[in-house]
């Protein structure tokens, strides 16, 4: 009687001289011990810099729908009593012939005319310094470098003796002009354009007939988006939030940006005998944010696009 074979395949035996292959470690060994510590430190660190935003907007909100007696009676944290965020808001509109609204329309005339012509020249400067070759362009790097290193503070005193002597300080001139110059928004479209605008593109586009200006605006306009809006945002909050320039340069109240009025509430609120103006200070400070806000929470695609634009090499 015939033993049947067995038709289960044998694993082949490894050749001579060759090593056998240690068993795959399990991934719980494989996991290095410190991991989750450091995993933990850095979920906390995080959590301690988000709560460290977080409070101080959670406060404004909070306080700018409390009146001035309930600013003092109630906890900083925690909603009063009476809910007066829309009297706040009218009173703060309406108050000394409404002149919050003056300080808002000066603020975006400064926004619009300093932070969107720097964010012209930005593009165009730095547009052509990634495209074009010129003498000195090595020099003009080394000079864009040195500037974005240099602070504005630095630089308010002598500009305010160089307006003083043209006479154009105590005017909307004096913000303006100096909003203008944004060194890192040249930068930025600098590296953006660098790596967003092909060389090949540029010289199809010369080939087929197109002048530089139609080139810029027909071809080199649409690539460039996401930088522009990057360099927009940064020069607008610089705007927004100026303080120290208007405050060397503007005298008359009527020329004040939202920063510069809103503080000279605080101080007439904290002088002896002042009005109590102190609610409308933290509603015209809440008031004073919001454009902000919207603005990142609109162009946030485009912005981080922007920021991650050369990130990935093909």
């Amino acid at each position: 009687m015939s033993t049947p074979v067995s038709t289960v395949s044998q694993p082949a035996p490894a050749p001579a001289g060759t090593a056998t292959p240690a068993p795959r470690l399990r991934a719980s060994r494989r996991r290095s011990p410190g991991r989750p510590r450091r995993s933990m430190l850095l979920t906390a660190l995080t959590g301690l810099v988000l709560l460290y935003s977080l409070v101080p907007l959670v406060w404004l909100v909070i306080s700018a729908t409390k009146t001035q007696e309930g600013l003092a009676s109630s906890f900083g944290l925690w909603f009063n009593g009476d809910f007066a965020l829309w009297d706040n808001i009218k009173e703060t509109f309406t108050y000394n012939d409404g002149v919050f609204s003056r300080w808002l329309l000066n603020t975006v005339l400064y926004v619009v005319a300093g932070a969107g012509g720097a964010t012209l020249l930005a593009v165009l400067g730095g547009y052509a310094l990634a495209k074009f070759t010129f003498p000195g362009k090595r020099a003009v790097f080394a000079v864009v470098i040195g500037a974005v290193a240099v602070p504005g503070t630095a630089l308010a005193v002598p500009t305010f003796l160089m307006f003083s002597k043209m006479g154009l300080t105590d005017t909307p001139w004096a913000v303006i002009i100096p909003s203008l110059i944004s060194p890192f928004g040249l930068y930025l479209m600098w590296v953006f354009a660098t790596e967003a605008v092909p060389g090949e593109l540029l010289e199809a586009a010369r080939i087929d007939g197109a002048g530089e200006v139609r080139t810029f605006f027909q071809v080199v306009l649409p690539l460039l988006a996401p930088g522009i809006v990057t360099v927009s945002l940064f020069t607008m909050v610089a705007t927004w939030n100026n303080y120290f320039l208007p405050l060397i340069m503007l005298k008359d109240p009527d020329w004040y940006p939202l920063t510069l009025g809103l503080n000279s509430w605080n101080a007439q609120a904290a002088t002896a005998g002042g009005q109590p103006v102190f609610h409308l200070v933290i509603t015209g400070s809440l008031i004073t944010i919001l454009p902000l806000i919207a603005a990142f929470l609109l162009l946030q695609k485009y912005w981080q696009s922007g920021l991650a634009a050369g990130s990935v090499k093909e």
